[in-house]
């Protein structure tokens, strides 16, 4: 059996040394769920309502399904045969109040400017309209980066920011090449969404308050980001 190790911090390595956790034993169930979760978005083509009972959309939030049915819609208003990244988008940006939005907003891009490029870059279809389309490689790609990021970030959910970030990573699809003409990298979009959600933590820890010692954290934050980063640049 191949031997994968493992690298935790020291504090998070003394204490589960300290508390006698079967780490081998948890990560290969963590492993194993992580793997199922990219294949099944590696290989998801049918609608996320029709999805809902998969293990892929099962984790995905209101907002993030909302949005992927949003594109579906998309595509077939315009005529096209398959969902692309650049439905994806769209479906982000049509649910309406969604972080990644807040992301876009916060790197200086209007959203309804993200919205009026995707359009002038993309003809409508002519085919005949489905009711559900299925996703194109590139979306398809798109999700299982959206996993990855998910599962790289420590979270066990799959909002609209992790779709963001997928749509971004599928660096041949419409969306991320529209994107990134208007200067939104990954890197960027990432690092911001991660702030965004530590800033809203601690504002819910203190009751609301934006107090000045929230950037005491931020060090913490970017060395993780770096790990992150580095592990998906590999």
């Amino acid at each position: 059996m191949p031997k994968i190790n493992v690298y935790l911090p020291d504090e998070l390595a003394a204490a589960v040394r300290d508390a006698g956790v079967p780490v081998s034993a948890i990560c290969q169930a963590a492993l194993e769920k992580a793997v199922r979760d990219v294949d099944a978005a590696r290989a998801t083509d049918a609608a996320p309502d029709a999805s809902a009972r998969g293990r892929l959309f099962r984790r995905f939030t209101e907002r993030a399904r909302q949005a992927t049915s949003n594109a579906q819609r998309a595509a077939t208003e315009r005529g096209d045969a398959l969902v692309g990244t650049e439905h994806l988008l769209l479906g982000i940006l049509e649910e309406g109040g969604n972080l990644a939005i807040k992301v876009l907003e916060a790197l200086d891009v209007e959203p309804g400017d993200v919205r009026v490029e995707l359009l002038a870059s993309t003809a409508p279809g002519g085919s005949v309209p489905a009711d559900r389309p299925p996703f194109s490689p590139l979306a398809k790609q798109a999700l299982k980066r959206a996993t990855i990021e998910a599962l790289s970030l420590g979270h066990n959910y799959i909002g609209c920011e992790h779709l963001l970030l997928g749509v971004i990573g599928a660096e041949e699809g419409v969306a991320s090449q529209v994107l990134r003409r208007m200067g939104v990298d990954i890197r960027a979009a990432r690092r911001t969404a991660v702030m965004l959600l530590s800033g809203y933590a601690y504002a819910r820890e203190q009751g609301g308050a934006t107090g000045s010692s929230v950037p005491t954290t931020l060090a913490e934050i970017l060395r993780r980001l770096e790990g992150i980063e580095a592990r998906l640049a590999g």
